[in-house]
């Protein structure tokens, strides 16, 4: 079993049928669910699963909502992004995690590889997402 980091295949055609809204105020609730590395996910993951998921102190099932950053351009580039996020005061180890949309059937939207186990001892546990640009953002559409 492996977690590998890649934008979901379905998501890829979900963009080509309407289904994902990043509008921050009127678009659709995407989640982040953290995971072992007991884990299977990659590109061809289709929707959240609890399978592996990751479990502690202040972690709870299903992850934590994560805030829009309402999509923009960069040069020639679509961008969208989400604002960090952190599990305050938990104890848990993870992974990876999993983007997903929470508003339509849990939808995966892209994997993330942490490159080996990261934890936290009754401490914040925070995903730092990179640069809003079209060169880091998290999602981008060149």
């Amino acid at each position: 079993m492996a977690i590998s980091q890649a934008m979901c295949t379905s998501f890829k055609v979900e963009l080509m049928t309407g289904t994902h809204n990043f509008t921050a105020s009127s678009g659709n609730s995407f989640k982040l669910a953290l995971y072992t590395s007991s884990a299977s996910l990659g590109a061809a993951t289709t929707a959240y699963t609890s399978s592996n998921e990751a479990s502690g102190t202040n972690y709870t099932a299903t992850g934590a909502a994560l805030t829009n950053v309402t999509p923009v351009a960069s040069g020639t580039t679509a961008i969208a992004d989400f604002a960090d996020l952190t599990f305050s005061n938990a104890t848990v180890t993870a992974r990876g995690c999993l983007i997903y949309n929470d508003t339509n059937s849990d939808k995966a939207v892209a994997v993330l590889d942490f490159g080996g186990d990261k934890t936290s001892t009754a401490g914040d546990f925070t995903i730092q997402f990179p640069a809003a640009d079209a060169s880091n953002a998290i999602i981008r559409i060149a």
